[in-house]
This record gives C-alpha cells, sequence and structure tokens, in this order.
C-alpha cells in the first residue's frame, strides 16, 4: 500500500504481496486451476454449441476472472448475507455489465457466460457470510485489494500482449494474501 507521510512516499505490504503470488501461484499450478477453468469453458462451449467459435474459451476465462477477482465481490456478498444490504453488489453488477458488454463485442459471446462463475463465486461467499465477516479484518481487505488489483492488471497484460499469465493458478493468491494479515510480522 501506498502512503503518504510528510512529503514522503511509503509502502507497505510488499512482502506480503511477493510471499503471497509464490505460495498462491504454486498451489494454483499444483491444482491446475487454469487448466480445469478452461475445461469447464470447453463444455460450455458444447452446451452452447459453438464449436466454430475459436475465442469462446478465452472470452469466457478473461471475463471470468475480470469479474470474479476483487474486493467488491467479497466485501458486497458479505455485506448482502450480514446485513442484506446489496448495494454494493448492485454497484458492482451495472460495472460488471459495461466490462462484459465491452468483453463481448472485442472477444465474442463466451463472455456472456462469466455469469455462471459470478454466479457460484459471490452467492457462496454471501451463504457463508456469517462465517467469512469475522475474518475479513481491515488488513485481510487490505491485502485482499492489494493482490486482486494485480491479478487484474495480469488479465489486462492478458488481453493486451496474448496469454502471459495463466491468472486462474494465481487466484489462491488471495487466499493466502488474507492468511498473512494473521501473521504478526506483516501487521
Amino acid at each position: 500500500m501506498l502512503k503518504v507521510e510528510g512529503t514522503h512516499l511509503s509502502s507497505s505490504g510488499v512482502m506480503v504481496i511477493i510471499l503471497s503470488y509464490a505460495i498462491g501461484t504454486l498451489i494454483g499450478t499444483i491444482g491446475k486451476l487454469e487448466e480445469k477453468i478452461e475445461k469447464f469453458g470447453e463444455f460450455l462451449k458444447a452446451k452452447a454449441n459453438r464449436q466454430n467459435d475459436n475465442n469462446f474459451i478465452t472470452a469466457f476465462v478473461v471475463s471470468s476472472l475480470t469479474v470474479c477477482i476483487g474486493a467488491m465481490a467479497v466485501v458486497g456478498a458479505i455485506q448482502d448475507g450480514i446485513n442484506q444490504d446489496i448495494s454494493i453488489l448492485l454497484a458492482k453488477s451495472v460495472l460488471d455489465f459495461v466490462i462484459i458488454l465491452i468483453l463481448t463485442a472485442s472477444l465474442g459471446i463466451g463472455c456472456a457466460f462469466s455469469a455462471i462463475p459470478v454466479g457460484i463465486f459471490q452467492g457462496s461467499i454471501t451463504l457463508l457470510a456469517v462465517f467469512i465477516e469475522p475474518v475479513l479484518t481491515s488488513k485481510a481487505l487490505d491485502y485482499l485489494s492489494m493482490t486482486g488489483s494485480i491479478l487484474i492488471f495480469c488479465v489486462g497484460v492478458n488481453l493486451i500482449f496474448g496469454k502471459k499469465f495463466e491468472v486462474a493458478n494465481m487466484l489462491p493468491v488471495l487466499l493466502v494474501a488474507v492468511l498473512f494479515a494473521y501473521l504478526p510480522w506483516f501487521n
């Protein structure tokens, strides 16, 4: 996190980011998360009868990662589950709708199927909110936000330059970062 202290900039959380990415990406790579999400995309492609759509799986994976990664998805779902307040999820859904429209225009109809993983992801968090809410301290949310922002950046790099990062394999980074919020060395 970048902070302004008087006339100087200071940063914190660099080690959390580095260690979260090293450990989380290792876990995701061993678990072959990217491969599993692509296989689910292949399944959807077959069900949607889009065999001639060469971009379907890429569109599905990129758009799914884009709308599922980020603090708004987690915080909004928790707020919905605990307080029955959907205001953050409503704002996020408007943003997601615009993003998916833009991605669909450039990548194709596979983007529309990102509603499935976002529904599962946010729905699960909403249902489990009572258990998750006490765990997400402000420090944990800061770490989640920092690592999530980098994941979004990686998705953008993949959009612009072709697949350079297996972002789905990096998803455990988010959980590892939250766990670091509870270690005394990183507070």
